[in-house]
């Protein structure tokens, strides 16, 4: 079976620029990790993967919450499935390969063999930018749930709907930045391949935020499936 070639070797700049890159990442990567439990590097590589956050997105889709919170659901989901197709070509297109001073750890998901973008970082930095963004909508649907009362006004009860969206947002910040931090730990990727898979994140935040508002198709498609497969 034939295999594709090597990329060619990059021009003289970009070469010591990459070289800079890994002996960042490896002092980062040395210093940091025997501090940090690898059990918690883990636990966020996992909560990024793509095959955690998409079925759970589409959980909360057919969930009964979801008619409140389409306008935020909607670019959430379409939009991994963006980050997915990006990530891949640029893999595809830069060919970088992984960090090779830490073969032996054991993965919490497989993972391919390309390191540039990361599609981890990608990926949360897209959702904590759709969040961000999408503060308002989320916090209309907050005010939707604790009118109709149940257990949600009771986890909340008296806090303020705008406060508690604000919490919401910094959490995923955070989670954000330490899973994109992560990468480098656990010796998964180099220093600018989270970076950059941060920045396209963002972007994809804004494409998806912007465009990719199909609440009413995707209501269409999903509560009519539901209504049928009940009848």
């Amino acid at each position: 079976m034939a295999t594709s070639p090597p990329p060619p070797p990059p021009p003289p700049p970009l070469r010591h620029l990459l070289t800079l890159d890994t002996k960042f990442s490896y002092f980062l990567h040395s210093l940091f990790h025997s501090y940090l439990p690898v059990s918690l590097l883990l636990v966020l590589e996992l909560s990024a993967d793509f095959r955690f956050s998409f079925p759970i997105t589409l959980a909360l889709c057919l969930s009964p919450l979801s008619p409140s919170l389409l306008p935020f659901l909607s670019p959430l989901l379409f939009g991994l499935l963006l980050d997915l197709a990006f990530v891949g070509l640029i893999k595809i297109i830069f060919r970088r390969a992984r960090p090779p001073y830490n073969p032996n750890m054991t993965a919490a998901v497989s993972a391919d063999n390309f390191s540039f973008p990361s599609g981890h970082a990608s990926r949360v930095f897209f959702v904590a930018a759709l969040v961000s963004l999408s503060a308002d909508a989320i916090e209309k649907a907050l005010m939707e749930f604790r009118a109709s009362g149940g257990y949600v006004d009771q986890w909340i009860a008296g806090d303020d709907n705008t406060k508690v969206v604000g919490i919401v947002v910094l959490v995923v910040r955070v989670w954000a930045a330490m899973t994109a931090f992560s990468r480098v730990l656990l010796g998964r990727h180099f220093f600018l391949d989270v970076l950059a898979g941060a920045c396209l994140g963002v972007f994809e935040g804004l494409v998806a935020f912007q465009f990719l508002r199909f609440e009413k198709l995707l209501s269409l498609l999903l509560y009519q499936k539901v209504g049928q497969s009940r009848s």
